[in-house]
């Protein structure tokens, strides 16, 4: 009974995470999920141990958040949720470490500093997948976080760390204090909690209207991803999106935005504007010459007969070339402009090198494995009165990334995106709700298109102002006002996250001087 106790918690965590997070209602689970691991922590002396109940408390809530990975693939899906499971339990164990060598006070401080850290390292590093950064949880209450503008999703992270503390720290010692005491230490909680809301409805209702509201058509196609590069052919495909498309636009249309990889034929990315596979989109284009196609397309390009760069795979034919996720916007009798994917989806679009291995596993997801030749920056389109964000897909969530758009001067951010590998699952409901925090953080409207939804107009609140329904033929035309401010966030980015990683490192580097200096003195202690 012993160790059944301690697992009943750890999943009991698991289980108000998962409850608190989007599409759920239930936000407010977040509060005190991480009380049971905590009251663990206090009760476990071997550090063995209570890492093995932080994977069973973590993973519970990987797997019942992201479950609908299995719709792609059964064995790759488990080893994902399985592996990052293992390394989001790395800060806890860290925790656990200063707990015991200092006190509960210095152990606190690290939990924050190396949870800040962990999911700082987790949004940069080749197998980045920030899809549970704590933060994100507030994408179902965005009336709670309109201060993300400040501080982006660190901003969250940091305050559900701190109220389940403040929690765990007053129930702990409850029994202990005086009756002033405990009426003070609810206050500060309530205080913790409630502050912050009341900041946000006041930044809600001190915001300013937009300027040149333009006319902009979304196109939502809804064409399934696994008939899409086999049974459908490209023609069909250019049909649909074409005809949906006229059924909007109007002669004061500027934009139409189709989704992720629309053009999705073999062709080389200079043959784009010549093949004739895609004369119907430039003859819908030349009947419409004041509009502007944002699009994404699958393309290539050709580098040579040796692998001269980083990306170059080599073709069956012997040349190599370099693959690309990418957005285009067309013009009739205008040069293209065009952005190559950045974040790539690890396991998916990339895959380090270190993990060739299990390529195989990988590839079930969708896409591919060989690797994706990406943009090593953000890249605006200019568009009549806009300067377009081409946000592809897993882009949108990277806040700091998508700010970096705003930053060289975006006034409207495009999201196209491809749901659809996952089915109807919390999946593109759970993308669709990070992309309201992206326009809170810079406030800027977003107009989403995704193949089979869901697609929609999310202005600078992060509400949805107008949406159409998973696996629904559809097409929205919005009339979208242009913001030019510059918030704190998308001038400073994730400074909350750069400053508690600097204090994460400091953490780990006094463990290191300490273990040296034990190590120094039981060596001199001997001789």
């Amino acid at each position: 009974m012993k160790k059944i106790f301690p697992i009943a918690l750890s999943i009991l965590s698991g289980l108000f995470l998962a409850t608190a997070w989007p599409p759920s209602s239930y936000t407010w689970f977040v509060f005190f999920a991480w009380l049971p691991l905590l009251w663990i922590a206090e009760k476990t002396t071997k550090k063995s141990s209570f890492y093995w109940y932080s994977f069973i408390a973590i993973f519970t809530w990987n797997a019942l958040t992201t479950w609908w990975l299995w719709n792609s693939t059964d064995v790759g899906s488990i080893l994902a949720i399985a592996a990052n499971s293992l390394i989001m339990s790395l800060p806890w164990l860290g925790y656990f470490l200063f707990k015991q060598k200092m006190d509960n006070r210095i152990g606190t401080i690290a939990l924050i500093a190396f949870c800040m850290l962990f999911e700082y390292i987790h949004l940069n590093w080749q197998l980045s997948w920030p899809w549970l950064s704590l933060g994100n949880v507030f994408a179902g209450k965005t009336e709670w976080i309109q201060w993300y503008e400040y501080t982006g999703i660190g901003g969250g992270t940091l305050w559900i760390l701190l109220v389940n503390i403040l929690l765990f720290q007053l129930i702990k010692s409850f029994k202990q204090f005086t009756v002033l005491i405990k009426i003070f230490g609810v206050v500060i909680v309530v205080i913790v909690i409630g502050v912050p809301m009341i900041i946000s409805s006041l930044l809600a209702i001190n915001f300013t209207k937009g300027v040149k509201e333009n006319n902009v058509v979304i196109v939502q196609p809804n064409i399934d991803p696994y008939q899409k590069f086999e049974s459908i052919s490209v023609a069909a495909q250019l049909e649909i999106l074409i005809g949906l498309s006229e059924k909007e636009i109007d002669s004061t249309t500027q934009i139409v935005v189709w989704p992720e990889t629309a053009l999705s034929a073999t062709v080389p990315i200079n043959e784009i504007e010549k093949t004739p596979i895609y004369e119907p989109v430039f003859t819908f284009l030349q009947k419409h010459p004041n509009l502007t196609l944002v699009t994404g397309v699958e393309t290539y390009k050709v580098v040579g007969n040796e692998k001269n760069t980083e990306y170059a795979r080599k073709s069956p034919q012997g040349f190599y070339y370099e693959s690309y996720n990418a957005a285009i916007a067309l013009k009739a009798n205008t040069p293209s402009q065009f952005y190559i994917k950045s974040k790539l989806v690890p396991g998916v679009e990339t895959l380090p090198s270190f993990l060739n291995i299990l390529a195989p596993v990988f590839e079930q997801f969708g896409g591919t494995t060989g690797g994706y030749a990406k943009d090593v920056t953000s890249r605006n389109f200019v568009v009549n009165n806009f300067q377009v964000a081409p946000v592809i897909c897993y882009e949108s969530i990277y806040g700091e990334y998508v700010a970096s758009y705003v930053k060289k001067g975006a006034n409207l951010i495009t999201i196209i995106t491809n749901d659809g590998w996952w089915g109807n699952t919390p999946g593109h409901k759970q993308h669709l709700a990070y992309a309201k925090l992206r326009a809170i953080e810079t406030r800027r409207w977003v107009a989403r298109s995704a193949n089979t939804g869901i697609s929609a107009v999310i202005n600078e609140y992060g509400k949805i102002v107008n949406s159409k329904p998973w696996n629904t033929p559809a097409v929205i035309k919005y009339n979208i006002p242009q913001k030019s401010m510059l918030t704190f966030y998308v001038k400073h980015g994730d400074y909350l996250y750069q400053i508690f990683s600097l204090i994460g490192v400091l953490f780990l580097l006094w463990n290191w001087v300490l273990m040296f200096q034990k190590k120094y003195l039981k060596k001199k202690l001997i001789a």
